[in-house]
């Protein structure tokens, strides 16, 4: 292979090394000044990850590569790091109560910034190598912030949960990368593609062990079972987290690794994604109608997305991809749209965990119970909010793509999903009202006010986000 200077220019990855540097500034800033700079750290990452955003959108247009084309920005990886660092940001404003309230330590900013930077690095990597280094960073600091709130038990048994399942992926998925190096002779993504012709025992075990990381950070079934536990135990904010901005990284990745590495084993795979998409989907239609608090119902709800996302993926096309991208975008809206809602309600200070608690909203408080509402619609899939279309353009892939049977367990378990998310409506609208709930703060206010017009108004004007996934998704093919 032929380099030259240009393939180690630090252009493409100038947003990654801005964003590395801020927050290590942060991070002095807050071990000089200690916990009284817990607010200003914290409006201080928010603006980062503004000029990290702008200068990435700022990047020349086309493809860029650097590091020897392992490091790869395209309209693909553009397109998925803005997701991410807006559900980043979005992260860090409502958490502000939580850090203000509850555990004053200015760390919880900084590690949210340095998985970001693993994040960015996971969507860009275009070989084996910084796909596990990406990896790895944005797991580490993921590890710590689940038990950020070191004074609570339920927390630190969540990291915990976390850090042991996780590390146990961590380690098969670089069985597996290992297990393709060796029958493919490379590392590369587009090396691979051409060595692995045909589909050879070792790379469909490679393949498979490699799936099993990246499966473990969008819980998908069979690696789902830490996400309920963690997912209650952890801090609202944190939670909020963990079902946003890691599974965009971890699924664009694996959306890249499969259509660019192994386009030419397609049928193989095709049948893993087909495999847990489906359980997926019936583990969190099903699994979430038994609950009864609500943060372990968001858990399985986040399963059966992430399993709804990948009937996109299973038609290996670029109208699946376009579709994945689409949902990964409008998931992340109406996922902090209503942990937004859940931050909100307190009453008397006391945070509301059980469904129960919601009883009556609606006429001690429309205005959280409609938008609220609205969500849960959207979740549903319910016509004609943004939900809707984000099911509607990866089932349209998948019969377009012949995997009918797919499609027709989709639109079921969408129906089977729609009945825990029509009892939370039932309970907020018909039940008894318990009493009045606390004011409500202006940063929950201004997420949940702007994820709530986005579901309502997008099929007014879906034009620019289906324009960019489209370009987004035709940069990989």
């Amino acid at each position: 292979m032929n380099l030259n200077v240009a393939d180690y220019s630090l252009l493409p990855v100038l947003p990654e090394i801005v964003l590395a540097l801020g927050a290590m500034a942060l991070l002095m800033l807050g071990a000089y000044r200690g916990g009284q700079t817990v607010r200003m750290v914290t409006v201080l990452a928010v603006v980062l990850l503004a000029v990290v955003l702008m200068l990435e959108l700022m990047l020349p247009a086309g493809r860029l590569t650097t590091f020897g084309g392992s490091f790869v920005v395209d309209d693909y990886a553009r397109y998925l790091k803005a997701v991410m660092l807006v559900a980043s940001a979005a992260t860090l404003v409502i958490s502000r109560g939580f850090l203000t309230f509850q555990a004053r330590i200015f760390e919880y900013s900084i590690l949210v910034l340095l998985s970001s930077v693993g994040m960015m690095v996971l969507i860009s990597a275009s070989d084996l190598i910084l796909l596990y280094l990406g990896y790895e960073l944005m797991s580490l600091a993921l590890y710590v912030v689940a038990a950020s709130h070191r004074d609570n038990l339920k927390s630190t048994e969540a990291g915990l949960k976390y850090f042991v399942l996780g590390a146990l992926s961590s380690g098969m998925m670089l069985y597996g990368a290992s297990l393709i190096y060796g029958f493919t002779g490379t590392v590369e993504f587009a090396g691979i593609a051409a060595a692995a012709k045909t589909g050879s025992i070792g790379v469909l075990f490679g393949i498979v062990f490699l799936l099993v990381g990246l499966c473990f950070k969008i819980s998908i079934v069979p690696f789902h079972m830490w996400t309920p536990d963690v997912y209650e135990g952890a801090p609202t904010p944190i939670t909020a987290f963990f079902a946003s901005a890691p599974k965009v990284a971890a699924l664009a990745m694996m959306v890249r690794v499969l259509l660019t590495a192994f386009p030419n084993v397609t049928h193989d795979w095709q049948q893993i994604v087909t495999f847990v998409s489906i359980a997926s989907m019936a583990l969190g239609s099903f699994g979430a109608i038994g609950q009864k608090n609500i943060k372990r119902l968001m858990a399985y709800s986040s399963i059966g997305h992430m399993g709804f996302a990948l009937v996109g993926l299973a038609a290996g096309t670029a109208q699946g991809a376009q579709g994945v991208l689409i949902y990964l975008a409008i998931y992340v809206a109406m996922t902090f749209g209503s942990f937004s809602f859940i931050l909100a309600l307190k009453r008397n200070g006391r945070s509301f965990e059980q469904i129960s608690d919601f009883a009556g909203l609606s006429r001690t408080n429309p205005y959280l119970a409609f938008m609220f509402a609205m969500l849960l619609f959207s979740l549903a899939g319910i016509p004609p909010l943004a939900g809707f279309f984000a099911k509607f353009y990866v089932f349209l892939a998948a019969i377009q793509a012949g995997l009918y049977p797919l499609a027709v367990i989709g639109v079921l378990t969408s129906v089977v999903g729609a009945f825990y998310y029509l009892a939370i409506i039932k309970t907020m609208f018909f039940d008894e009202a318990k009493g009045a709930v606390d004011p409500m703060t202006g940063e929950l206010g201004t997420v949940l006010t702007l994820a709530g017009i986005f579901n309502l108004l997008y099929f007014a004007y879906p034009g620019p986000l289906v324009s960019a996934a489209t370009a987004a998704a035709k940069s990989l093919f």
